[in-house]
């Protein structure tokens, strides 16, 4: 073994039997790197990553290669899922020198960390038009010990340049980067219009999605359209979200045996993933189902929401209350291999008949439609089966969830992909967010004790004395210091508890975390939140987080939680660093917004955010009745907030109830908009506004 075989990361130990004389990130590898005078081969990766997996076996576990690096180079392996400060910096510098990203991530450091070459997967040998990983190593060794000024001189440009990347606000106007909170500062929320008109732009008018292959879900893009078609009223926002979301849910990218959706396409039809399963994935797909099921009332949005939540809940859930990370896409090595079938496999579990009826509906062939083998999907609705086969729509869905049902418990008895069993705050604090909200919308109280146990969790495992979060957890152990968006998405997950159960001590708990969020990871001079905090590993760069990618930007996810926290607490504080950092955004909104949807919704929220309704009821268990009513809309621009009983600790943590109980025992809802408030609404009152404000 090598000096992997002590770590918690799953990926790590993944490679503690490889040949390579592996060092974790540290003190020790760059040290041994000036005392043997060795450049440094970073590798970063994270367990469910195919192309990782491929790398590992053709070069990693081979003698020849290995050779080569443990002579030549000092090596070291980071799990980008436990370091992505370090992800982040180096991915950067990938992309400058390869114009392409992406994992495996493979890049030459000198001694100062500073990388001089980089790129992403190679072969051992040249194929692909790619030179062999081999080649690649020969020759870099040859120039560190014969070209090393100009080794050093490129690395020292390339830093300089990932230092002028790293708040991601290139090219932005003093004026716009300078600390402020002027009204006349902050961009407008025309912004916000343009980036929708972009997307429909850019959308697949036929298959849903944006652009072509490969094929990514992009659910804060989707969530804008919901956003802004419904405050708006505009059915083509709305149907362009409607027909991605459709065409996601009958494509391959999502697992339609056991519930849950893949990390991307390779395709543009949605019809072959790349199998591995991310937590945050279905996280954010799970939220925007529910939001499409808000807004339009079709319930094949919430069913899929259900499917997606209930198999985080069966799979992923760690025994100490938290999520575990991803499944991987292999099984006995093969990609996919657990996933598909072909009608002999589906015959020999629901019988001749009953087979043939499924592999019909489900796209499963002789022929198949992946490397020989079928990934069930579905070419047409539910309802068109039903009319084709004139048969009742809502016997057929029973029928063939039935049939679902018995395929998954089969397919248990095949060799399950691999699981990275790690817990992450920020993804964990998405599951529960998602939990929060859809345990409310479709009122199933069962995701509130899953999320509340999750938030618990966090507290309990996650939380260090002093009030600050960690990072990963894994086998009874926490470490490694939180980042920005651990702190932000669980401010956002806790406001989200609060909203679904009444219980003020999430807001007491988001506020405490933001206000330490402020103190260690705000940008004072410029706005907006660095990726690290200010006692952090200092590296060659300290980047902010504005653009969406797997996960919402850290920033976006600050503001939002802030500008949310003002509301309900009467903190203006929280409000002038929320426009602090969408001043700060102004290049980045303007000029990349395909790639900041969730900064340009903090945006029309701060604008536009301006009603607030607060629900007054006698007990818990008049909550429990009334709430899915009061949660049944998306409602954006409003903060909601909950008095329970007397409530006498609601007041102090939530400013926006003082004063509002229930009027005389009875259910009352408080109303104000615009700065005016309107006369509360009683009992049946409070019913019939409910009912005729659900689609606003």
């Amino acid at each position: 073994m090598n000096r992997l075989a002590n770590s918690l990361s799953p990926y790590l130990l993944q490679h503690k039997n490889n040949p390579v004389d592996w060092y974790p990130w540290g003190d020790e590898a760059f040290e041994r790197a000036v005392r043997e005078d060795k450049p440094i081969f970073l590798s970063v990766g994270y367990a469910a990553c195919h192309w990782c997996h491929v790398m590992e076996h053709e070069s990693f576990e081979d003698a020849a290669i290995a050779d080569l690096l443990n002579q030549n180079f000092v090596s070291i392996k980071v799990d980008r899922e436990e370091r992505p400060d370090i992800d982040q910096v180096y991915m950067n510098a990938v992309q400058v020198m390869t114009g392409r990203g992406g994992w495996p991530m493979s890049v030459f450091l000198d001694h100062k960390r500073q990388p001089f070459f980089a790129g992403t997967y190679w072969p051992p040998k040249q194929k692909f038009g790619m030179p062999g990983f081999a080649q690649v190593l020969e020759s870099l060794s040859e120039a560190w010990v014969n070209r090393r000024e100009e080794v050093v001189s490129h690395a020292n440009q390339i830093t300089a340049a990932l230092q002028q990347l790293a708040d991601g606000t290139e090219g932005q106007s003093d004026a716009a980067s300078a600390s402020t909170t002027s009204a006349s500062a902050t961009p407008g929320s025309e912004l916000v219009a343009a980036a929708c008109e972009h997307l429909l732009e850019v959308l697949d008018r036929k298959w849903g999605g944006f652009g072509g292959a490969p094929k990514f879900p992009h659910a804060t893009d989707l969530d804008l359209l919901l956003r802004m078609g419904q405050v708006n009223g505009d059915g083509t926002m709305l149907a362009a979200a409607e027909l991605t979301l459709d065409r996601m849910a009958t494509g391959g990218i999502r697992d339609h045996i056991g519930g849950g959706f893949s990390r991307y396409s390779v395709d543009g039809q949605w019809l072959v993933p790349h199998f591995e399963k991310m937590l945050y994935d279905n996280a954010l797909l799970a939220e925007v189902y529910v939001r499409a099921f808000q807004v339009t009332g079709h319930q094949r949005h919430a069913e899929v929401a259900r499917e997606t939540l209930d198999y985080v809940c069966r799979e992923l859930i760690d025994s100490a209350g938290g999520f575990h990370c991803s499944e991987d896409a292999d099984s006995e090595g093969i990609e996919g291999k657990y996933y598909v079938w072909n009608p002999e496999q589906v015959e020999q579990v629901l019988g001749t008949e009953s087979a043939r009826d499924f592999c019909t509906v489900y796209d499963i062939s002789e022929k198949g439609n992946f490397e020989g083998k079928s990934i069930p999907n579905l070419p047409q609705s539910i309802s068109a089966w039903a009319e084709e086969m004139s048969v009742n729509e809502g016997e057929l869905s029973a029928v063939l969830a039935g049939y679902r049902e018995q395929l998954r418990v089969a397919r248990e008895h095949r060799v399950h992909p691999g699981r990275d069993d790690k817990v992450v705050t920020a993804w964990n604090a998405l599951m529960i967010k998602s939990l929060a909200i859809a345990g409310a919308v479709l009122n199933q109280p069962s995701y509130l004790t899953v999320a509340e146990t999750a938030a618990d969790f966090l507290l309990n495992h996650m939380t260090r004395d002093d009030g600050r979060l960690l990072h990963a957890f894994r086998g009874g152990k926490a470490h490694v210091d939180a980042y920005v968006d651990d702190y932000a998405f669980t401010i956002e997950a806790f406001i989200a508890l609060f909203e679904a159960t009444g219980r003020a001590r999430w807001i007491g708990r988001a506020v405490k975390l933001a206000d330490c969020m402020l103190e260690h990871f705000e940008d004072g001079e410029c706005g907006g939140f660095f990726y690290t905090a200010d006692d952090a590993e200092s590296l060659i760069a300290r980047n902010k987080d504005w653009h969406d990618g797997s996960l919402v930007s850290g920033n976006a996810s600050a503001a939002s939680g802030l500008l949310k926290l003002s509301q309900l607490c009467e903190r203006q504080d929280f409000r002038d660093a929320a426009e602090r950092t969408l001043v700060a955004g102004t290049t980045v909104m303007t000029n990349q917004s395909g790639a900041c949807a969730a900064l340009l919704a903090v945006l029309d929220h701060f604008h536009h955010g301006n009603q607030q309704l607060v629900l007054a009821v006698p007990d818990n268990e008049e909550l429990v009745r009334i709430r899915p009513a009061f949660c049944a809309a998306y409602r954006p621009h409003a903060a909601l907030s909950w008095v329970v009983g007397q409530a006498p600790e609601s007041g102090p943590v939530v400013a926006l109830n003082r004063g509002r109980d229930a009027i005389e025992g009875a259910t009352t809802l408080y109303r104000c908009e615009n700065f005016a408030c309107d006369q509360p609404l009683r009992n049946e009152e409070v019913e019939q506004w409910l009912s005729d404000n659900r689609s606003s």
